[in-house]
C-alpha cells in the first residue's frame, strides 16, 4: 500500500500535490522574447512588399463563391429558369406559393432550404418594400473580360453598351430589361464602376439581368483597340451638339457609350467615337433619363440594323 506521504517524485496517490513538481508553465506569446513565428497574414504582406507570387498552396485553395439575395417575382423566376443550379435558398409569401410550385418543387428534391415567412421578414431579408413577395439566395453570374467574350463574338450586326459612369443600379437594371428586349450582347463596365449584379437591379430589370451578361473592362484605352480590332464602331451619346439619332446611320457592329446624366461621356470615349448622337426633344426638359434615352436609341439601332 502506498504511503500518501511519500515525496517520491512519480508517486501519484490521493492528497499528493502536483504543483511542487510540476514543469513551470511556459511563458505566453506575448512575454516570449525573440521574434514571433509569421502568421499567413505576416507572409501574404511579406510576399507583397517583394513582389513574390503567392504560395502555391494558397493558389490552389479552392473560393468559395459568395451568394448574393434577389427579389421580385419576374426576376426570381427568370434566375431559376435560367440556371436552377446556382438556387442556394427560397424565402416566399404563403400567397406566393401557388405561382412558385415549380421553384418548390425544385427546392423539395435537390433539398435546398426554402422558408415561408412574413412580409416583414421579407423585408429585411431583401433591405426593400418592393420585394413581390419572394426573394432568392443564388451564385452570382460571373462576370466576363472583354477578351473572353470578344473570343466567340457573334459575326455581323451586334450591339454593345457601354455604361460610363452610371452608377445608380436601380438605372442598371432598367437597361438592363430595354437591353434584353432590343437585343444588346452585353453590357460593358468600367473597372472602377460601382454597378454589378444586384437585388434591385434584378428586381428593376424583371429577368432581363439573366440575359445580358456584364463585361468588366480593363484600361480604356485597350478596351476601345480591342474593339475597334473587332470592327466595332463606338457612338457616344450627347445631350447637345450630336447629330440626330433618327437621321444618322448607325453602324451594324455598334457600341452605344452612355454617360452619367450630370457629367455625360468622357472626352477619351468621345474622342474615339466615329458619330455623336443625341436624342431630339422640344426642350422643355434638359435631358431624358439615362434608362430611358438607352432604351430610345436600343430601339432605333434595332429598327434600322434588322432584327437578326
Amino acid at each position: 500500500m502506498t504511503d500518501p506521504k511519500d515525496k517520491h517524485p512519480l508517486y501519484r496517490g490521493p492528497g499528493q500535490s502536483r504543483d511542487g513538481d510540476r514543469a513551470p508553465r511556459p511563458p505566453r506569446r506575448d512575454d516570449r522574447q525573440g521574434p514571433r513565428m509569421p502568421n499567413r497574414a505576416d507572409r501574404d504582406a511579406l510576399r507583397t512588399s517583394r513582389g513574390d507570387e503567392p504560395d502555391r498552396q494558397e493558389q490552389m485553395r479552392p473560393v468559395k463563391p459568395k451568394e448574393f439575395r434577389i427579389y421580385g417575382l419576374n426576376a426570381c423566376i427568370a434566375a431559376f429558369k435560367k440556371r436552377p443550379e446556382s438556387v442556394r435558398k427560397l424565402w416566399l409569401l404563403e400567397s406566393r406559393i401557388p405561382k412558385l410550385q415549380e421553384l418548390l418543387a425544385f427546392c423539395v428534391k435537390n433539398r435546398i432550404g426554402y422558408n415561408v415567412v412574413e412580409n416583414e421578414d421579407l423585408e429585411k431579408l431583401t433591405g426593400s418594400a418592393h420585394h413581390e413577395g419572394v426573394c432568392l439566395a443564388l451564385l452570382p453570374q460571373p462576370e466576363l473580360n472583354l477578351s473572353q467574350w470578344l473570343m466567340n463574338a457573334p459575326a455581323g450586326g451586334c450591339l454593345l453598351l457601354w455604361l460610363d459612369g452610371v452608377g445608380n443600379p436601380h438605372n442598371l437594371g432598367a437597361i438592363m430589361r430595354s437591353a434584353a428586349h432590343f437585343g444588346v450582347q452585353a453590357i460593358l463596365l468600367p473597372k472602377t464602376s460601382a454597378l454589378s449584379h444586384s437585388g434591385a437591379a434584378a428586381r428593376v430589370a424583371e429577368g432581363g439581368a439573366e440575359h445580358v451578361p456584364l463585361i468588366r473592362l480593363g484600361r480604356t484605352d485597350n478596351a476601345i483597340a480591342q474593339l475597334a480590332s473587332a470592327g466595332f464602331t463606338l457612338v457616344s451619346t450627347v445631350v447637345r451638339g450630336g447629330n440626330d439619332v433618327f437621321r444618322s446611320a448607325l453602324p451594324a457592329r455598334c457600341v452605344m457609350v452612355m454617360g452619367a446624366e450630370q457629367t455625360g461621356v468622357d472626352s477619351e470615349l468621345i474622342a474615339a467615337s466615329r458619330l455623336r448622337v443625341e436624342v431630339p426633344g422640344t426642350g422643355q426638359v434638359e435631358s431624358l433619363n439615362v434608362s430611358a434615352a438607352a432604351a430610345v436609341l436600343l430601339a432605333e439601332w434595332r429598327r434600322q440594323n434588322g432584327t437578326s
